[in-house]
């Protein structure tokens, strides 16, 4: 038996975010169909994830026999410097008018939406993430006077992410510190929501 020592990379800062809305579904039903378009910003100031578990120790014999864990979904809160207000009312279930009025604040069904971010990590490497199945939950909108310096104006909203397979994942990702697909980039990857190796590999050959 030997010793492997390993120096993993730190992180640096956040990249630019994603969103790919899923396809609306008349029942509301998620059926991992996505729309063609892919939405870049990089307006990203911090993100926090939290993922929201239950574990269950099980005694046998006067012992401890086992710990379950079960993963119910994944918190996204994200602070943004701004965001396009068509794609937050989008999240929202705001009913957007063609003469441009927004209608909102009402019981209205929010639409699932994939959510992508970057990591970037020191040496020049890379995290890539996807969250194939996400809703709004929350979203801050503070605004206060100006003064004489330039202060920031900060939103923040919060992302549920579920599950999207029968396995119970809610998130998919590659590392280029740990095995990056030969020819993947960041706009490759982020080009639609990938749930499969067989959508990173789609990505990869230019479908």
């Amino acid at each position: 038996m030997s010793i492997e020592n390993k120096r993993p990379q730190i992180k640096e800062t956040v990249g630019a975010q994603y969103v790919c809305f899923a396809q609306s579904n008349p029942e509301g039903v998620y059926e991992s169909v996505y729309e063609e378009k892919v939405e870049k910003t990089e307006v990203v100031k911090s993100v926090s994830v939290t993922e929201n578990a239950t574990s269950t120790k099980v005694r046998a014999s006067g012992k401890d026999y086992d710990v379950v864990s079960i993963l119910a979904s994944t918190d996204i809160s994200v602070e943004v410097v701004a965001f396009p207000a068509e794609t937050l009312a989008k999240m929202r279930g705001d009913v957007i008018e063609d003469n441009g009025l927004i209608i909102s604040g009402g019981n209205k069904e929010r639409p699932y939406f994939a959510y992508g971010k970057v990591v970037v990590l020191k040496n020049g490497h890379y995290r890539f993430e996807w969250y194939p199945k996400c809703k709004l939950t929350a979203n801050t909108d503070d605004v206060t006077t100006s003064d004489v310096e330039f202060a920031e104006q900060n939103d923040t909203f919060t992302i549920s992410a579920m599950a999207f397979n029968d396995n119970g994942d809610n998130r998919t990702k590659v590392e280029t510190e740990f095995k990056l697909p030969e020819g993947l980039t960041e706009d490759k990857f982020f080009s639609k929501p990938i749930l499969t190796p067989e959508d990173l590999m789609s990505v990869l050959a230019g479908e």
